[in-house]
């Protein structure tokens, strides 16, 4: 059986837009028996070491990534 990872998950560093704090996320996470979880914090990493230390003392993989806009024209 296939095992469902959240990929789009917003921590309390998403600015306006994220409330999860990371150890209890990780708790419910790892108490529903999923071995992954990713953070996809809005325009910052601020919380990529403290939720990579978070998962690793729980056994679960942290996959870091971050929610950027890319705008080639500039941004005006």
């Amino acid at each position: 059986m296939p095992q469902f990872v959240h990929l789009h998950v917003h921590t309390e560093y998403s600015l306006l837009d994220g409330l999860s704090k990371i150890k209890k996320l990780v708790s419910l996470v790892k108490d529903q028996g999923m071995n992954s979880l990713a953070i996809t914090d809005h325009g910052n990493m601020y919380g990529a070491v403290e939720f990579y230390k978070t998962c690793q003392k729980n056994g679960i993989k942290p996959i870091v990534g971050c929610e950027l806009y890319y705008s080639p024209l500039g941004r005006f």
